[in-house]
């Protein structure tokens, strides 16, 4: 497989030295992988992101990791302030705060998905604090042992994706005036992720998959009535993999006035060379930052 970044916003060079005073920000799923590194400051100055080839998909990311940081010299190098790694792994639910117990988190993913968590999986929890909840998801051993091995002398923080969309989603605009409700969607593949806020208050948080547009219309709609909105009162802000000419974005905006592609959330700070990013296209990305900081 090719070991060389499909997208990549890059520093002249890198100094080992000042990566000791550096985050780095891992994002792996079962076709692709990114990272973003962070200076002492707190800006984002590098990203880079590979794709799995389509017919290595059978294969587990753990398998294909290694080509990648095998001679990658930011990736290679061991010593960090800090390191993240976000998982886009199956299972997950949201659990509240009060009501969670960190001994009942296989339990919980079991009642989601109905089958209990196989040998090579493990249940793990990260809090949001500003939202009084708990993300559990399911965690693979052969992914987690590769990260611990990458970086020995790191304590890895590991998160789900599904944490890295519900922090950036309190920057959105509007969530934190509360002049309206905001609806945050998050697409990649055939999957939206959906935050939505009231005063800056979690109201819900989930994740689908969908075949068309109209499968999504159909969901979005019962959802916000069953919340007791309606779609003239939200402002909804799109992320990821979406264009303004794709058919979903058309049948999106057909029932949606309040439709709009969102930017980079506000306290994320970006190096000059982002600007060839489209804003909206790497939001799980950036709330991993976030959740760095």
């Amino acid at each position: 497989m090719s070991t060389s970044p499909t997208v990549a916003i890059r520093q002249e060079s890198f100094d080992p030295v000042l990566a000791e005073q550096a985050t780095l920000c891992l994002e792996v799923s079962k076709d692709r992988f990114r990272f973003a590194m962070l200076d002492k400051a707190g800006l984002c100055v590098w990203l880079e992101e590979f794709m799995f080839p389509s017919l290595l998909n059978d294969r587990a990311p753990h398998d294909m990791l290694p080509a990648i940081f095998e001679q990658h010299q930011i990736l290679s190098h061991g010593s960090w302030r800090q390191v993240l790694v976000s998982v886009n792994s199956p299972s997950f639910t949201l659990i509240p705060k009060p009501l969670f117990r960190k001994e009942y988190a296989g339990s919980y993913l079991a009642f989601m998905r109905g089958s209990e968590l196989m040998p090579h999986e493990f249940p793990t929890a990260y809090l949001h604090s500003h939202d009084d909840c708990y993300v559990v998801f399911n965690m693979d051993h052969q992914l987690s042992d590769f990260f611990s091995a990458q970086y020995p002398l790191q304590q890895l923080s590991f998160v789900h994706q599904t944490s890295t969309i519900l922090e950036a989603s309190r920057f959105s605009d509007n969530a934190k005036t509360g002049l309206r409700p905001v609806m945050t969607l998050c697409f990649e593949n055939e999957f939206v992720t959906v935050m939505l806020r009231q005063n800056g208050q979690l109201k819900y948080g989930n994740r689908f998959g969908y075949k068309n547009p109209d499968d999504l219309v159909y969901y979005l709609l019962y959802l916000i009535a069953e919340l007791q909105f309606t779609p003239d009162v939200l402002t909804a802000f799109l992320f990821g993999e979406l264009t303004p000419f794709s058919e979903t974005y058309s049948r999106l905006a057909a029932f949606f006035p309040n439709l709009r592609f969102g930017h980079s959330p506000s306290p994320l700070r970006l190096a000059p060379g982002f600007d060839e990013l489209p804003d909206h296209r790497y939001l799980s990305l950036y709330g991993l930052c976030l959740i760095s900081q």
